[in-house]
C-alpha cells in the first residue's frame, strides 16, 4: 500500500477545486452541486462549504444515487434501487457533479443520465479528487484534484474522515 495523500494534501484540492467552480462559472448564482455516492456526497459537501466560505452564497447541493443508471447491473448481484435526493431544480442551472475517484468513465456517464432524467441543464460540469486514467468512455473531468497514472491492476482507496475515520488516499 502507498499513501499519496493526506489530510493536508486533500484539503488544498478542495480549495482549489472550489475556486475553480466560482471561476469558470463567473460566480456560483447558478449552480448545483450533486455528490455521486458514496465517496462523492462527503467531498461535495466539502466542496459547497468552501465555496459557501469564499463567496458568501448558498449553494443547492444534492446527492445522487446513480445504481439504477449503471449499465453494469446484470454484472452485480444488486437489485437496483432509485434513492436520488434530487429535490432540486436542475433546469438552466450549472449542475456539477463530484466523485472521489474517476476511471472508466461508466460511473459519471450514469450521472450524467440521471441528471438529464431531472431536468434541462444549462451545463453539467464533473469534479473528482482523483483521476487515474483508463477511460473506457470519452468523458473527461473539468475539475481534478490530481491525476494518478495507474495499472488496471492496481485500486486507488479513498479514504473520507465522514466514512472512514480519517482523510488520504492510498493506491494498493
Amino acid at each position: 500500500m502507498k499513501y499519496i495523500l493526506d489530510q493536508q494534501a486533500i484539503g488544498r484540492m478542495v480549495t482549489r477545486i472550489a475556486h475553480e467552480i466560482i471561476e469558470n462559472n463567473k460566480g456560483v448564482s447558478d449552480v448545483v452541486i450533486l455528490g455521486i455516492k458514496t465517496r462523492g456526497v462527503p467531498l461535495a459537501k466539502r466542496i459547497v462549504a468552501k465555496i459557501e466560505e469564499i463567496e458568501g452564497l448558498k449553494v443547492p447541493f444534492g446527492s445522487l444515487d446513480i445504481t439504477f443508471y449503471r449499465d453494469d447491473l446484470e454484472k452485480k448481484s444488486i437489485q437496483p434501487v432509485v434513492n436520488n435526493q434530487l429535490n432540486i431544480n436542475v433546469n438552466d442551472q450549472i449542475v456539477v457533479l463530484v466523485d472521489d475517484v474517476v476511471y472508466t468513465g461508466r460511473t459519471c456517464r450514469a450521472a450524467l443520465d440521471a441528471v438529464m432524467d431531472a431536468g434541462r441543464a444549462r451545463k453539467i460540469q464533473f469534479a473528482t479528487l482523483i483521476d487515474r486514467g483508463h477511460r473506457e468512455l470519452p468523458l473527461r473531468a473539468d475539475y481534478v484534484g490530481k491525476n494518478v497514472p495507474t495499472s488496471k491492476e492496481e485500486i486507488v482507496s479513498v479514504h473520507l474522515v465522514e466514512i472512514d475515520g480519517e482523510d488520504s488516499v492510498v493506491i494498493e
